[in-house]
């Protein structure tokens, strides 16, 4: 059963009626293009087959009552409250990201009631952006509910809002444009300060490679690693360098640009200015059917993130070098960092051994097993029934 039929049944369940709709929306791996977003950069994000789905009613007062449902079926529904009450700092925990997405369409207009019921199977805490995915199925669902059509790019900037000042994670705006807007067999190449946006073929298929979603397990949290701290670290940066945002350095100009900065600043803007050239590269290998020279650039991608810009951590890195040890043409982490998961790009018939080596060496360290699944471009976020 999908997640939007597990959503429904649900609903149909827990009210007594069927909801009047389902939409979900689904996960996401950036392919390369990490810490980019929130500096006006460059991403190369795909959706993945994992989903959250939110079944949803009207109701007749601007009360919003929410549920979730857990392994085995298991429903958790939250006090419900009235959305005129939401504020910042009202709500905690799962339903926080929900609630702020309501808090946020009260101030364009939008402040009707609705009993929602969510079903998902993207894995919390592993970076596959399970957060983004359930608040814009519930951003889809509020604006159908009220008959409201807005354009992807006004809902990924609220939802930002909602991430920035309800729930206090200050996000970018990759993750939610990537779960709106990307479409089966495709990479999105996103201008992120221009919002001009490139749906580019991906079939790794085609060309006999995988790429190997590892969630190592090591849960992370924006509003509680040192997401926050980089960002504002770039903002400093940008602010001395007298310019809008670190997109503005060219590869050229790096060198020139480190030197006017304090040491601590200067990783933080290398990884920066060499990852969005290496989003362009990568895209430039993707259009000439390339794909395993791309494997490289994941690599450096990983080393920056772990060097430069110090988000990775022990679990992340024995990951990508077991992955490559055992044959992965390239490998990295994704997602904000401290945790999470990471990608290896690997031949099909070498996809066990890389598998069974990362399994080996997680266990060497006593860390938690890995779980490891194929990552399959798909469809973006939309409404199912």
């Amino acid at each position: 059963m999908n997640q939007a039929a597990r959503a429904a049944e649900a609903f149909e369940r827990l009210h007594g009626r069927s909801p009047a709709g389902v939409w979900s929306a689904p996960g996401r791996v950036n392919l390369i293009g990490e810490h980019t977003d929130y500096n006006d950069g460059f991403v190369l994000p795909f959706a993945i087959p994992h989903r959250t789905a939110v079944a949803a009613s009207p109701r007749d007062d601007d009360t919003i009552k929410v549920s979730t449902l857990h392994d085995r079926g298991r429903a958790e529904t939250a006090d419900p409250v009235r959305i005129s009450d939401l504020a910042p700092g009202t709500i905690s925990g799962w339903p926080a990201y929900p609630s702020g997405v309501a808090w946020v369409l009260r101030q364009q207009g939008i402040s009707a009631g609705a009993d929602l019921v969510i079903a998902g199977d993207v894995p919390a805490g592993a970076g596959l952006s399970s957060s983004h995915s359930l608040e814009c199925a519930t951003a889809l669902a509020l604006l159908g509910l009220a008959g409201s059509t807005q354009s992807t790019s006004d809902i990924a900037k609220w939802i930002q809002q909602a991430e920035n000042d309800f729930v206090g994670a200050p996000t970018g705006l990759l993750d939610q444009t990537a779960s709106l807007n990307c479409t089966e067999a495709h990479v999105l190449f996103l201008d992120v300060r221009s919002g001009e946006a490139e749906q580019v073929p991906f079939d790794a298929s085609r060309h006999g490679l995988e790429v190997l979603v590892i969630d190592t397990r090591a849960s992370h949290s924006h509003t509680e690693s040192g997401y926050g701290a980089r960002r504002r670290g770039c903002e400093q940066a940008a602010e001395i360098l007298g310019i809008p945002a670190l997109r503005d350095v060219s590869l050229d100009e790096l060198d020139g640009s480190l030197a006017k900065l304090p040491e601590e600043l200067r990783p933080l803007v290398k990884h920066v200015v060499t990852e969005n050239d290496r989003v362009l590269q990568t895209v430039a290998l993707l259009k000439q059917d390339k794909y395993a020279e791309i494997g490289p650039l994941l690599s450096a991608s990983h080393a920056s993130l772990r060097d430069d810009y110090r988000v990775s951590c022990d679990e992340l890195d024995v990951a990508a070098e077991a992955a490559e040890a055992a044959g992965a043409l390239g490998a990295r982490m994704i997602g904000g960092g401290f945790g999470g998961s990471a990608i290896a790009l690997v031949r099909g018939d070498a996809r066990a051994e890389v598998e069974a080596a990362v399994t080996e060496a997680f266990a060497k360290r006593s860390f938690t097993a890995p779980r490891m699944f194929t990552g399959v471009p798909s469809a973006g976020a939309g409404q199912d029934r």
